[in-house]
């Protein structure tokens, strides 16, 4: 199960469509939106992303997934929009025969999505200033032109 959506995500349910008779683990990462990043304070995120793109890359990933790991089931779901700090932008749910299995496919599933998923992050701080930043969270990023915009709703 693949979404982006503007709505909370709900990580029980996605956990529990993870969940199978086959696998003797379930692994959830849940990346969220935290109120400092090094000493600026955050007030809110924004997040854009071209839909399509996104769902289609996130679609690749859960296939290479497939063949890299052995997992019974995966589900990703990606957050767009204004997001408050504590609010949840991203979720990873595996489930796996073994547990080292589940973790090393999760592990490389969100980090591999930070990498390639066409989903942008400005970060909109207390005292008024703004950035965009690269998903690794160290390296920011120049933008020339405003990324895409995106229509309401869940993809």
């Amino acid at each position: 199960m693949i979404t982006l959506t503007q709505q909370a995500i709900d990580f029980p349910s996605l956990t529990e469509s993870v969940r199978s008779h086959k696998a003797g683990a379930v692994v959830l990462f849940l990346g969220t939106v935290r109120e400092f990043t090094g000493a600026a304070h955050t007030a809110w995120l924004e997040y854009e992303a071209f839909p399509e793109m996104a769902i289609a890359a996130m679609q690749r990933l859960e296939a290479e997934a497939r063949q890299k790991f052995d997992v019974v089931e995966m589900a990703i779901s990606h957050r767009y929009g204004r997001l408050e700090p504590g609010d949840i932008a991203v979720a990873v749910a595996v489930s796996s025969p073994h547990r080292a299995q589940a973790f090393e496919a999760g592990r490389w599933l969100i980090d591999t999505l930070k990498e390639y998923v066409p989903i942008w992050k400005k970060e909109h701080y207390a005292d008024g200033a703004t950035e965009w930043l690269h998903p690794d969270a160290t390296d920011k990023v120049e933008l020339t032109t405003d990324s895409p915009n995106t229509e309401s709703g869940d993809y």
